[in-house]
């Protein structure tokens, strides 16, 4: 037996046990699977006896009443007493608040533990919830499926009158009078061979993931309809909001200095102008277009080119010229070009592609292997030496750092940061998909909320996503008290994310793991900055926090206390003792400005990992 309910196939005390013990995975409070388990294969067999197990009040309607399984994207569409939705690694349980006078029946759906007898939406019901106005339940039937509805309640009623009239009565006791006219025109009307004028402003977009079309995004001048296609692979994208960009599309698109140097007034145009993206993706407006775009694959490490943390490669990216032409408007023509890959975040950063002679050329007919971090202006010309610092002291905590260099830029610019990439394959026989989602697609937020969520809310939207909870949870608390010694008041949702990775030919991901640290950095060493908080509360609280802080995080986010203390002391006490060993490159430490950020840096560390100790 793969999963385990608690109450059903186990008691409670035994789940316990066996979690600690390491034989059982908890999913949710409850339900457990078998580490020896395909999880994600196991969840989606067992999907609807997991969303009775957990709404037991509530029934299967709209696409799921029809199929008496969840979708082929792993949406299962429930009904019950309130919104909400629940996320199970690739499942995910969205339920509607039900109508007042519902009209089900019975159903049984069996998986490998038996038959399991649940209610569902009658099909006059069904019918009626595929032109609810707005409704994600309802954009999930398809045509073939409306079509389907309607000959089955034709069949049972004699005519198209008769079963009209059948669906208003239901309408009526409803409120659904909407709905009631879009089901009566349905089944009494047959579809028009009428050519009407099409809206010149609607997109269609294909977007492909590696290069294998996910599905199709358009946009109708009104709202975006996301429509996914069958894949070999798992699901990537998903529709939570009907007539809204998917959240994880959202996450992908460009930010403060890129999006005004690109001039995109809104989502549309971004996403028409560009192609290239993180995560592997591309989106574009035929299929033709994939062969053109170059396949993101790391060929040259940066290691091969860095020498005591100062990149000894060829740079040879933008510079400001010998006019008096600034950097950015020089950077800003790499991005006119509409094949160099799209960044988020508001920092300045470009795409670079590292060749094996070791050149260092913008990623605009390139594979894009790097990320450029130039340096700021006004009091930020430090920021990348900041940054290189905060990965390396990461690396000394054992965190999972990706290889990063300081770059010597030209024409007396500061320093820049050069970041290897780490959602992307690593040579050409490497067969993974990869795909970064951030905790602002994760809990389904636009990336203006990225500073609004808590450590808490992320826990709860981490762990029925990993395929280590356990693990990752410990790494969340660990990143925690990590951006508090080092000051980072930058740690916000865009810049926590997990690393998905599907083996070649899975159907599902084989791993969604916590990723690697990225953008950590020390703000309170810049100006304006010097009291600066943490991005994202903990606790309720975002400064002055102390050891019972962080003790009562690890309680709230399933975390045995004891192990706690000795994580966070023991990552405060290495900090403490190796922080200071950590020397800028020669060429950058002969700058005062670089090397008294590095000793302010290193101070505050020392005093925050001292006053955690203690």
């Amino acid at each position: 037996m793969s999963i385990h309910l608690v109450g059903e196939t186990i008691d409670a005390k035994q789940a316990h046990l066996r979690a600690q013990a390491g034989d059982l995975i908890q999913l949710v409070r409850g339900v457990y699977v078998t580490n020896d388990a395909d999880v994600d294969r196991t969840i989606l067999a067992h999907a609807v006896r997991i969303a009775h197990y957990l709404y037991p009040n509530a029934y299967l309607s709209s696409a799921s009443a029809y199929l008496l399984a969840p979708t082929e994207d792993g949406r299962l569409f429930i009904s019950g007493r309130r919104n909400q939705r629940t996320r199970l690694r690739n499942l995910e349980i969205i339920q509607n608040e039900t109508p007042k006078h519902p009209s089900t029946a019975s159903a049984v759906i069996g998986d490998d533990l038996g038959e399991l007898h649940m209610q569902v939406s009658s099909p006059r019901q069904r019918f009626l919830e595929a032109f609810r106005l707005r409704s994600e339940h309802a954009s999930t039937i398809t045509g073939d499926m409306r079509r389907q509805m309607a000959e089955r309640l034709v069949e049972e009623h004699d005519s198209p009158k008769a079963a009209a009239d059948a669906v208003w009565a239901l309408a009526r006791e409803n409120g659904w009078y909407r709905e009631g006219e879009g089901a009566e025109r349905f089944l009494l009307t047959q579809p028009s061979t009428t050519k009407y004028p099409t809206n010149k402003a609607a997109l269609n977009l294909l977007i492909a993931w590696h290069g294998e079309p996910l599905g199709q995004l358009t946009h109708d001048g009104f709202e975006w309809r996301w429509k996914p296609q069958k894949s070999r692979g798992p699901v990537l994208v998903r529709e939570t909001t009907p007539g809204k960009l998917p959240a994880f599309v959202e996450s992908l698109l460009p930010e403060g200095w890129l999006a005004q140097i690109l001039h995109d007034r809104d989502e549309r145009e971004a996403l028409r102008r560009g192609r290239r993206y993180m995560s592997n993706i591309t989106i574009v407006e035929s299929r033709a277009e994939l062969a053109e775009l170059p396949v993101d694959v790391l060929t040259t490490p940066l290691s091969a080119f860095t020498d005591a943390g100062r990149f000894t490669g060829q740079y040879a990216g933008p510079a400001r010229g010998e006019i008096e032409e600034t950097f950015e408007q020089n950077l800003a023509r790499v991005f006119s070009n509409a094949e160099t890959p799209r960044l988020s975040g508001v920092q300045i950063k470009a795409p670079m592609s590292l060749s094996v002679d070791g050149a260092l050329v913008p990623a605009i007919d390139q594979p894009f292997t790097h990320i450029l971090k130039p340096a700021g202006t006004a009091g930020f010309e430090t920021l990348p030496i900041v940054e290189w610092l905060c990965l390396e002291l990461g690396r000394i905590a054992g965190f999972e750092v990706p290889d990063a260099a300081l770059i010597e830029m030209p024409d007396d610019m500061p320093p820049a940061l050069l970041v290897e990439r780490f959602d992307i394959r690593r040579g050409i026989d490497d067969k993974r998909r990869l795909a970064l989602e951030d905790f602002c697609s994760i809990l389904d937020l636009p990336a203006s909320a990225k500073y609004d969520g808590t450590i808490e809310r992320m826990a709860r939207g981490l762990r029925p996503l990993s395929t280590d909870p356990t693990s990752d949870l410990e790494i969340l608390f660990r990143r925690a008290v990590f951006a508090w010694l080092i000051a980072d008041g930058d740690m916000h949702l865009k810049n926590l994310a997990i690393l998905k990775i599907a083996g070649p030919g899975a159907k599902t991901f084989t791993s969604v793991r916590f990723a690697p640290l990225y953008d950590a950095v020390t703000t309170r060493v810049f100006p304006g900055l010097a009291i600066d908080r943490m991005a994202l509360k903990l606790n309720g609280k975002d400064d002055r926090l102390r050891k019972a802080d962080f003790l009562t995080l690890a309680r709230t986010i399933g975390l045995a206390a004891g192990g706690a203390e000795s994580c966070s002391k023991a990552l405060a006490t290495t900090l403490s003792k190796h922080g200071a060993e950590v020397e800028l490159p020669e060429f950058a430490a002969q700058s005062k400005a670089a090397s008294s950020a590095r000793d302010k840096v290193v101070g505050l560390v020392h005093e925050r990992s001292i006053g955690l100790i203690t």
